[in-house]
């Protein structure tokens, strides 16, 4: 079975469109893409029920849409027969899990997928560059010491592009193990997404030698393209096949109604 588990609904502009109509395209092109199954993941961040959890100017401003709407538009499509999952990308924010907790709660999630987008007020992926203002070593040091506190905060289900600190290509001496270890004590997957690819690092995330360390431990895995568009579901998932393999991976995992399950790789 093939799944991509990190989708962001979008309509035919390229616009936020949480609704039950702009689910179609997306799956339409996973047919084409030889995907069984795709799961939206909209940002946390988007939605005004969870203004209360952000400081960073760029997730406030954005916390303009409606959380049920876009529960609708998924749980709409799944009635009308199509395979799809309700999910969500949270950003994990220390110190805040209870406040999460009962924010998401009323809400039939299939899985909630774990991301590090910020270390206090620096993105790793945006401005201002927690790279440029901590330096590498510190930055994959703190990226990876807020990896492991998502990992053992029990809320998510999979931890989204997982080193993502690597994303402009810069690299430092890192040891796999103990994150590793902590997202193998959690129980929780890890993500194998092709976002990489389309990125100035120009690879997959994880690192094979992260992910092989997970394997060791028998972490489980979810696939993802990370698709702000139709035509990306899918997108080089021959790339994310091959890496799987080669790390010694089987199954993968399906979610619904955030229980787990493990289906063969084609």
């Amino acid at each position: 079975m093939i799944t991509d588990y990190h989708l962001h609904l979008r309509n035919g502009r390229g616009e936020i469109a949480h609704d039950t109509w702009s689910v179609d395209p997306f799956v339409e092109r996973a047919r084409a893409a030889g995907v069984d199954e795709i799961g939206f993941t909209e940002h946390v961040y988007y939605f005004t029920q969870t203004r209360s959890l952000w400081s960073i100017p760029y997730q406030a401003e954005r916390c303009v849409y409606d959380l049920d709407d876009y529960v609708h538009a998924v749980t709409d499509a799944r009635a009308r027969g199509l395979p799809v999952k309700l999910g969500l990308e949270v950003d994990y924010v220390p110190g805040r899990e209870d406040e999460l907790l009962g924010l998401l709660a009323p809400y039939p999630w299939d899985y909630l997928l774990g991301s590090v987008h910020y270390l206090g007020d620096l993105a790793v992926d945006g401005e201002p560059r927690l790279l440029d203002a901590v330096g590498v070593e510190e930055a994959w040091r703190r990226y990876f010491e807020r990896l492991e506190a998502a990992a053992r905060s029990g809320l998510f289900d999979s931890l989204s592009h997982p080193d993502l600190v690597k994303i402009c290509g810069e690299r430092a001496a890192f040891d796999d193990g103990p994150v590793a270890d902590a997202i193998a004590e959690s129980g929780v997957a890890v993500e194998v997404s092709t976002a990489g690819l389309r990125k100035p690092v120009g690879e997959l995330y994880p690192h094979p030698d992260f992910l092989a360390a997970c394997r060791e431990r028998n972490v489980p895995v979810t696939l993802a393209s990370d698709a702000h568009e139709p035509d990306l579901v899918g997108r080089d998932f021959d790339r994310a096949l091959e890496l799987l393999r080669s790390a010694g991976y089987e199954t993968i995992t399906i979610f619904e109604q955030r229980e787990a399950r493990q289906e063969p790789l084609p």
